[in-house]
Order: structure tokens, then C-alpha cells, then sequence
């Protein structure tokens, strides 16, 4: 593997991936807001913009030499609140980043992939699968990455691999904004980031004919059933 496109890559388990790749001999490609690390390629991309995150997704391949191995679509976000009680632009910008700019970048990315018989991570969330209070945009825009990913595994079926990945709550700087009744508590047990990179580049790094479809990594004490 040694190309691969990662959005959200300059923090939280978009940067543990970008780290990952680095580790693994790859040349991570980071579509984002903010700049990664330093000596990461980066282009700079508000993704909520999904005809400027596709023509980013184009730039980044060709920086790349115009070959990509895998995209890993990691960048979120979200802004907890009852559905009357939050702006319309705000519940809009969380599906269209979580949800709308995964399917963007993807699309972009599918030639280079199809030559490549490449990878494809998408990031959903265990709200994705269950539902909770004051998070209608949040688990609007996760849901739709299970069945977007989904539909999409069997339409690049034995061209690109497509991986859904499901992750629980990560010890990232996801929550920092948030107000405090909407933050973890002192004695939560969130997962290291890392642990979910490394499933990622094992999804990423399956031989041509296997392809992990699902996976769900969360720390051990959580859930991803309601």
C-alpha cells in the first residue's frame, strides 16, 4: 500500500491513520479544514462544500502521482441538541460533512480506485446503529453511511474493496466544543484512536480477493446494541 487519501486526516482518528500509513512506508493525503502533521501532504478543503471535496479528491490523486491505493473517510462532526433547538445551517453542515462529503469524496476517487483494485474505509459511528437523544443529525447522517457503504460493496464488488468501519467513543478532541451536559463524564471509558487506525490499515491491507466488509471496534465495556 502506498497512497491513500484520508479526510479529516489533521486530528482525531484521521490523524491516527495518517500516522499509521506513515508508519507503514504510505504516503498519506489529508483533505481538511486545518493542516496535519508536519511533512503530511495536505489540501485544504471545507468539506461541507461537496463539489470543492470532489475536485480536492482529484488534486490529491494527482499528487499522488495519478494512482491512489485507499480512501479512508474519517472526518466528522457533530453538535448534540434538540432538533427544534438547533440552527437549520448547523443540522445541515453535520449530515452534509458526516454523510454527503463521504459519498463526494468517494465518487472522485472511484476511477483511480477501479485501476488500482484499491480500498475504501468509510467511518460511521455505533450511532449509526443505535439511536440516542438530541442527536437527530448526528445519527440521520451515520445511518446513512451504513447503507451508503453497504450499497456500495455491492456495486464495486471484485473491483474496489469496501470496508465499513463502526467505531464507539474514541479519546479524541471530537467532544472538546461540546456543552458540558453533552461530554463524556470523568469515569468514561473511551477507546484509543489508534486501535481503530490499526483495524483500518488491516481492512486496507487485505489481499486482492478478501475483502472485511464490517467491522465495529469500540473498548470493551460499550456496546454497539441499544
Amino acid at each position: 500500500m502506498d497512497a491513500v487519501i484520508i479526510t479529516g486526516g489533521s486530528s482525531g482518528l484521521g490523524a491516527a491513520v495518517a500516522d499509521a500509513v506513515v508508519k507503514a512506508g504510505g504516503r498519506p493525503f489529508v483533505i481538511d479544514r486545518q493542516a496535519p502533521a508536519d511533512g503530511v501532504a495536505w489540501i485544504e478543503c471545507d468539506l461541507a462544500d461537496t463539489r470543492a471535496a470532489e475536485a480536492a479528491t482529484r488534486r490529491a490523486i494527482e499528487q499522488a502521482g495519478g494512482s491512489i491505493d485507499g480512501v479512508v473517510t474519517a472526518a466528522g462532526m457533530d453538535v448534540p441538541g434538540a432538533l427544534a433547538d438547533l440552527p437549520g445551517e448547523t443540522w445541515d453542515r453535520i449530515v452534509t460533512i458526516d454523510l454527503l462529503a463521504t459519498a463526494a469524496v468517494i465518487r472522485a476517487a472511484i476511477p483511480a480506485l477501479k485501476q488500482s483494485h484499491g480500498g475504501i474505509v468509510t467511518v460511521a459511528s455505533t450511532l449509526g446503529v443505535k439511536a440516542v437523544s438530541d442527536a437527530t443529525a448526528y445519527c440521520a447522517a451515520k445511518f446513512g453511511v451504513v447503507g451508503f457503504t453497504r450499497a456500495l460493496s455491492a456495486e464495486l464488488a471484485g473491483q474496489v474493496n469496501v470496508t465499513l468501519v463502526i467505531p464507539g467513543g474514541m479519546r479524541t478532541k471530537f467532544f472538546d466544543e461540546r456543552d458540558e451536559q453533552y461530554k463524556p463524564g470523568p469515569d468514561a471509558i473511551l477507546n484509543d484512536p489508534a486501535n481503530v487506525a490499526g483495524a483500518i490499515m488491516f481492512a486496507l491491507g487485505q489481499p486482492r480477493g478478501c475483502a472485511i466488509r464490517e467491522l465495529v471496534i469500540a473498548a470493551e465495556t460499550e456496546t454497539s446494541y441499544p
